[in-house]
């Protein structure tokens, strides 16, 4: 419960079949590429706006570079208590440079990063599926032709 970001509010564990019913890691830990690139984003903005100095960014970014090849690689271990991706990614943060990484939501709520995220994968879908049309495409005009 101490792992949860709402955990001190309650004396009780939470009940299992509720975290079940609301964790989300099980689908949007797909979205972790898009978190981290738009986490790294965002701590390039807090360091051009002096909420962190040049240290505390690169400290953010190569761990959240190290935290994306734990996730590649499949060494990130996932739990239903973090709920989603997000929890995940930030809780490493915090386990791997301390205060630094809690800065790091700065002028950022979780509905901001959520939708952010969001935009990001979206437009990597577009992407790929346009490059599968163009294919499809390709195939359609090679067949017209043979």
């Amino acid at each position: 419960m101490a792992n949860k970001a709402w955990g001190g509010v309650f004396d009780q564990a939470t009940d299992r079949r509720v975290e079940r019913f609301t964790e989300s890691v099980s689908f949007d830990r797909r979205l972790y590429a898009h978190d981290i690139r738009g986490s790294i984003a965002h701590a390039q903005m807090l360091c051009r706006v002096g909420l962190l100095d040049q240290g505390e960014c690169q400290q953010i970014e190569q761990a959240l570079c190290e935290i994306q090849r734990e996730i590649e690689e499949d060494r990130l271990q996932f739990s239903i208590e973090l709920e989603d991706i997000h929890m995940h990614i930030e809780r490493a943060l915090i386990d791997r440079i301390g205060d630094v990484g809690r800065k790091l939501h700065t002028g950022r709520s979780r509905n901001d990063q959520v939708a952010t995220d969001m935009r990001l994968w979206v437009r990597d879908a577009i992407d790929e599926v346009d490059l599968a049309l163009a294919e499809l495409q390709a195939a359609f005009v090679g067949r017209c032709d043979a």
